[in-house]
């Protein structure tokens, strides 16, 4: 309460524009936070991404709020070690369970993955509203986050007042770099061909279970900052993302980290600017990071060099005109054989009553193969040159 009341008075103090804002070190701090949070979640995530296991992620950041609760209940302490111990071990349980329905059931995986989470994100949300009293767990800091907040807590680093949430998170990012540089080949490897990952000896199963067990501790390290809902944004959206950009590993981790700080720090400039356009008093940053890191997301899909739309469109655009062109090559090649010396040319008029193409796609061809030297215009009698004739032959 003594937060929340410091905030509400730091907020009364702050200046909202409609077009501006002013930056303090309370936003600096935030944005660090967030994009600490966000890198840390994002490079497990791109390889869920890569397993197409993306909702993995979904079910072990909710997965492991029962784990959260009773690790609490069993030792009598919010000790963050005994919390993240109690995480990391239901992150394992909620995979060994998922494998378990899907080979039991006979379920396809989403379906055991949304079989396994709802159920224990549902228990989780009952121990913590039952031992409310006991257990100093908000469940809107847990759903939602609280990153507004993370500045007014305080840790000493080396004589420096930082963040705690600051210091979470960055440690969480270190661990997860640290464990990406120390299993690189075998991430690698079991992300793209498990059967020859087995075969070499590198274990596959272990190696997710390693991913998993990150993934979990990483989720935790993000419950204060982003919550467990907005933590799958941040788990998923950054590695999809990525993976429109480039079809190379490394570069995709280094897309996946930049992504991901792009959304924190456009979030937080979101949720200080946009309340000002439509006359309210303030939303969100965690909210307005993972909306950011939807518009980065629809940015790659369109704009991206090779996947994107506009890129696919070009390609689609410009095989199209490739295949007019060999249509009108094709069309004068066999009249020349059918024809007579001595009967007339075809003419414009009868190529394009000839072709099915749209009449625009038509002149843009017709135009590429003149400007090509394949088709020489006798008054309004179309003929083949040489090179022409050897293409339309090809």
């Amino acid at each position: 309460h003594r937060c929340r009341g410091r905030a509400a008075e730091s907020a009364r103090h702050r200046q909202w524009w409609r077009c501006g804002m002013i930056w303090q070190e309370y936003d600096t701090w935030v944005v660090i936070t967030g994009a600490l949070c966000a890198m840390a979640c994002a490079l497990p995530g791109a390889q869920l991404v890569l397993r197409r296991r993306s909702m993995m992620g979904d079910a072990i950041s909710h997965a492991v709020l029962p784990g959260v609760a009773i690790a609490f209940l069993i030792t009598a302490t919010s000790d963050p070690l005994v919390m993240l111990a109690g995480a990391i071990l239901i992150g394992i349980l909620t995979t060994v369970l998922i494998d378990l329905v899907q080979r039991a059931g006979r379920t396809e995986i989403g379906a055991s993955m949304g079989i396994v989470f709802t159920t224990l994100f549902a228990l989780g949300l009952v121990l913590i509203r039952a031992f409310a009293d006991d257990v100093l767990i908000d469940p809107h800091v847990v759903i939602y986050g609280s990153i507004e907040l993370s500045y007014l807590d305080q840790v000493s680093l080396w004589g420096w007042s930082v963040p705690r949430g600051a210091v979470v998170n960055g440690g969480s990012l270190l661990i997860n770099v640290t464990l990406f540089l120390i299993f690189y080949k075998e991430l690698k490897l079991t992300a793209f061909d498990e059967p020859l990952a087995a075969a070499m000896g590198f274990r596959p199963r272990l190696v997710q279970g390693v991913l998993m067990a990150m993934t979990a501790a990483t989720a935790v390290a993000a419950f204060e900052t982003v919550g467990s809902i907005l933590v799958v944004a941040m788990i998923i959206v950054p590695g999809a993302a990525a993976w429109l950009l480039t079809d190379r590993y490394g570069p995709m981790l280094i897309w996946t980290l930049v992504i991901a700080v792009l959304a924190a720090g456009l979030g937080h400039v979101a949720a200080l600017i946009v309340p000002g356009w439509f006359g309210f008093e303030g939303m969100s940053t965690a909210g307005s990071m993972a909306v950011m890191s939807g518009v980065l997301f629809a940015v790659a899909w369109i704009c991206a060099p090779r996947q994107g739309r506009i890129a696919a469109w070009h390609r689609r655009s410009r095989l199209s005109q490739r295949i007019a062109m060999e249509d009108i090559l094709g069309l004068l090649y066999r009249y020349e054989e059918r024809a007579d010396s001595d009967a007339p040319g075809l003419t414009i008029a009868d190529m394009r009553s000839a072709l099915t193409s749209s009449p625009s796609l038509i002149r843009r061809a017709f135009r590429r193969v003149r400007h090509a030297g394949q088709v020489d215009v006798d008054g309004d009698v179309l003929k083949l040159t040489d090179s022409g004739r050897t293409a339309a032959r090809a």
